[in-house]
């Protein structure tokens, strides 16, 4: 085998690596990403209201 040849290969090797734990990672991260509950959107005003505990405008 040429040195170049097999440079290619460590290399498609190293590739098909990566790519499989990047795949795992992404399975394992889609599998325990918490799923969204049914309930009515909210507006963003009534968002910011429930995330800072006060009014729009500090009154």
């Amino acid at each position: 085998m040429s040195p170049v040849l097999m440079i290619v290969m460590l290399i498609c090797a190293w590739m098909a690596v990566a790519l499989a734990m990047l795949w795992g990672m992404l399975r394992l991260s889609r599998r325990h990403h918490p799923t969204p509950q049914n309930k009515p959107q909210e507006t963003p005003a009534e968002r910011r209201r429930h995330t800072h505990g006060r009014p729009l405008h500090g009154h």
